[in-house]
This record gives structure tokens, sequence and C-alpha cells, in this order.
């Protein structure tokens, strides 16, 4: 019965993506009527006509576990976010549709080996995911007006970022996940103009075997020395040469000095953090969930900084994204081992060291001065000017304050885990850096 429910629901969840198409014709209101419409079927009237085989033991009673539930959430989201450009919010639909679907088939009936970094999940079905989703994009994208070989551009690193998204261990739903960053990705490729990208592919070709001779030196250095392990180790060498290719040396020692500041400072008070129970596991080595969520907006900026006509404000956003992610690694190492008893951000009322969503004095002044690092290292190398820098660390705060506001609510009802709370922590101090470039325009 189970297996005869999980194969109608991926046969309905594959069916309704064929409704993408009408976004075509459809007007934003009229397309967000449509999906309130299905969200209140599927919640009142689906369950009485037979269509409980679609839930999930326990979905019923938590909505937000519910993937019938947030099926058509998420395209009510991708419609009043994207509605603006209809064919992002039809190809984030059809990515969902087409490659959760085939990702759950393969796995199934393929298996093979778990993913380093999630073992509820295989490569085969990432793979599949990447596949299923890269064809529906491209397929939606001409059908929407793209020329063929313009959509391939778009689609194919969308899919691919998207089955890196899906592959990722967090508890928030694939169905929110997956399509909305999707989305997201595709329309910085758009703003960005992916297919600049093949015009520069020479140019990039010249410096990948260096990028990559130096990152297998250090990642194998990292190793050695504990810092990471070996998913982390696989997934940092990836960032950095991606980091590299994309972005330029100059801003992969933007990565570098990430790194560091956050593997030194984890080691930084360790025996302490082991009596309060708070130390990171493995004896700090990094591994690859905790790569991409630090450093996955950092590679995506880096992309589009190489497609851009204008790279100067996504340039601005990839220093913030790092300066964010070394300011709430540092300021949670630090005020753990010595900033005392720390208060909630949401509360202030003091809470016991390691509580999400908790801050320090000490802990916020090493992280603005970890920031403040960063900052003075993209002025130092020519990246921006140094009246950037206040804007870096102000979005670096923002970012890491979402970071404890996110910890102290979506994370402490298990709604968020640790590395869903980072990944949205440098989304945010990113966004906030391209918000302050242009106000600073105005």
């Amino acid at each position: 019965m189970a297996r005869h429910g999980e194969a109608a629901r991926r046969l309905v969840h594959a069916g309704a993506g064929c409704l993408a198409l009408t976004l075509k014709y459809l007007s934003v209101a009229e397309a967000a009527l449509i999906a309130v419409g299905a969200l209140l079927f599927n919640h009142l009237v689906l369950p009485r006509i037979g269509g409980g085989v679609l839930f999930r033991q326990g979905e019923r009673g938590k909505p937000l576990d519910s993937g019938i539930l947030l099926y058509p959430v998420a395209v009510l989201l991708l419609v009043l976010l994207f509605g603006w450009r209809p064919e992002v919010a039809a190809a984030g639909w059809v990515i969902m549709a087409a490659g959760d679907p085939a990702a759950a088939a393969a796995g199934q009936w393929i298996g093979g080996r778990p993913i380093p970094w999630n073992p509820r999940k295989t490569i085969v079905g990432s793979l599949a995911f990447a596949a299923a989703a890269a064809l529906a994009a491209w397929g939606i994208l001409i059908y929407m007006g793209r020329p063929s070989g313009e959509a391939a551009c778009l689609a194919i690193p969308t899919a691919l970022f998207a089955a890196g998204i899906e592959s990722l261990p967090w508890r928030l739903n694939d169905n929110l996940t997956v399509p909305l960053l999707a989305a997201l990705f595709l329309c910085g490729l758009i703003v960005g103009d992916a297919v600049l990208l093949a015009d520069a592919a020479p140019a990039l070709r010249d410096v990948l075997l260096p990028a990559i001779v130096v990152n297998v030196v250090l990642a194998v250095l990292f190793r050695n020395a504990g810092a990471v392990d070996r998913s982390g180790m696989i997934a940092g060498l990836l960032v950095g040469v991606l980091t590299w290719v994309l972005g330029g040396w100059r801003a992969y020692l933007i990565l570098i000095a990430f790194f560091v500041l956050g593997s030194a400072t984890t080691r930084l008070g360790r025996r302490r953090k082991e009596r309060l129970g708070v130390a990171q596991e493995k004896k700090g080595a990094r591994s690859a969930r905790h790569a991409l969520a630090n450093c996955g907006v950092g590679v995506y900026l880096a992309l589009l900084c190489a497609t851009a006509a204008d790279p100067g404000p996504f340039l601005l956003a990839f220093i913030c994204a790092y300066a964010t992610a070394a300011f709430d690694t540092v300021s949670s190492e630090i005020g753990q081992a010595y900033g005392g008893r720390p208060v909630l951000i949401t509360t202030l009322r003091p809470v016991p060291v390691g509580t999400d969503g908790a801050v320090t004095w000490i802990g916020t002044l090493t992280g603005a001065a970890a920031a403040l690092v960063v900052g003075g290292l993209a002025a130092a190398l020519g990246l921006v000017g140094p009246r950037a820098i206040p804007a870096v660390l102000l979005a670096a705060f923002v970012g890491s304050s979402a970071d404890s506001v996110l910890g102290a609510t979506l994370e402490q009802k298990g709604l968020m885990d640790n590395e869903a709370v980072n990944f949205s922590n440098t989304l945010i101090g990113a966004l906030a850096g391209i918000l302050l470039a242009l106000v600073g325009e105005a």
C-alpha cells in the first residue's frame, strides 16, 4: 500500500508540473488565485475523495512537513516572487515537478552509493534529478520564448544547482527549498546573462589548471591538518576551483581568509567547549555540508561575476557573503569559549551556552572584527574601494543577526537545521550588500 501511494504521489507530482505551461497565459493574480485554490483543495477536499493515499504517514497532522500541501505553497511563492519573469517561475516549478520523482525512482530502482554528505540520498538519484530537471527546464524555457541554445545555458547550471540543493540534509521540505532557490539562481543567471559565460570560456580554461593544482595541494594539507574530513576535502576542492576560475584568484583569497578564520577559532577554547558539549564534531573537521552551506552562495555569486556586464554589485555581494560567514562562525566559536553566559537574541534572556540563537557581546565584537578582516582584505586586493568596508560590515552584521533569529525560532522548532541557517545567513548578507550598493548609487 505504501509503495502504491509513493508511485501515485510521484505521478501526481510530475503531472501537476504540466500546469506550469499555463503561466505563459495567466496574470500573476490569476496564477496566485489558482495556487491558493489548489492548496485549499489538497487540504480540505483531497483526503475526503480518496486522495489520502497521497499523504505520507503523519503528514496530515504536520502541514509544514507535507509535500502535498507545500507543493501548491511553493507554486504560490514562485508566482508572487517571480511573476515579473514568468519563465523563471515556470522553470522553478518544472524543476521541482520533474526532478524529485526522477530522483526517487532512480534511488529506488537502481540504488547505488549514498552521497557522502547525505546517506539518505544516492549519487544515482541526484544525477537523475539533475538530468530530468535540466530537460524539463530547457523545454519550458523554449516554450516561454527563449532560443534553444540560450535555454540550455540557463537550464543546465540551474538543474545542477537544484540537484545540489536537493541533496543537502536539510530539515526544510524540498518542495520549498528546491523550486525557490532554483528560481532565484536562474533569475540571477538571466540578469547576469549566462550566455556570456560561453564567450569567457577560453580565458576561464587558462586558469583552470593552476586552480586545480593549488586546490588539490591545499585540500590535502587541510585534510592532514584535521581541518576537513574526506567529504569536506572533496567539496572544498570543488568550491575552491569554481571560485578561482569564475571569480579570479583575488576572490579565491577571500574564500581562504574565511576558511582560515573559521578553522582557527573553532580550535580556540576547545577544551571548554568540549566540557560544555558544544564543540564541533570530529574535532572541528568540516564536512561537505558545512562547505556547501557556507560557500554555496559565494560560488553562485562568483558565477554571476563571470557573466555580468557589470559585476560590481555581485562582487560586493560575494564579499559580504563571506564576511557574513566569518562573522557568524567566529562570533559563535569565540562566544561559546569565552563569552560567558549568552542571551537569546529574541528575548535577551540568559540561556545556556550552545543554545540556538544565543549571542554574547564578546562573540559579536570578535565576529565584527572577522568581518572587518574580510572587508579589509577585499579592499587591499582591489576588489572594492575602502569606502565599501562599512557596507561589508553592516551587511555581515545583518546576515549574522538573521542567523541568530532563525536559530532562536525555526531551528529551535526543528524546521531548519544548522546548515540551512548558515546558507540563509550568507544569502541574507549577500542580498544586504546588493541593497546597500543600490542605495549608495541612488
